[in-house]
């Protein structure tokens, strides 16, 4: 078990996302988020868009392949949205997911 006799280092923890470009990655997926729930109806009032309950915001091309916010956001499935190929450091490789290369 990690940090069982010391604390856990939470600010060198995050010194290393910024170093590595995590934070400004997600952060532009925040905004996205934000951009949605903004504009969207939220009729049961827990702060998201109705019509992102459950679903995840997809970016028509996407932040690994230099996409930004400003190219266009949309509503999709979860499955449908992480179901894309990746490399040993979690980039995208290619988006095209498996359902769609076997049609």
């Amino acid at each position: 078990m990690p940090y069982v006799n010391k604390p856990r280092p939470y600010k060198k923890e995050y010194e290393q996302q910024k170093a590595r470009g995590e934070h400004e990655r997600r952060m532009e997926r925040q905004r996205g988020r934000r951009s949605i729930d903004k504009t969207g109806v939220d009729a049961n009032g827990n702060g998201r868009a109705d019509k992102r309950e459950g679903k995840d915001v997809a970016h028509v091309k996407a932040l690994d392949k230099g996409g930004l916010n400003k190219n266009g956001l949309r509503i999709e499935s979860a499955s449908k949205n992480r179901s894309f190929r990746r490399d040993s450091q979690n980039n995208l490789v290619s988006e095209t997911s498996k359902r769609e290369r076997k049609k």
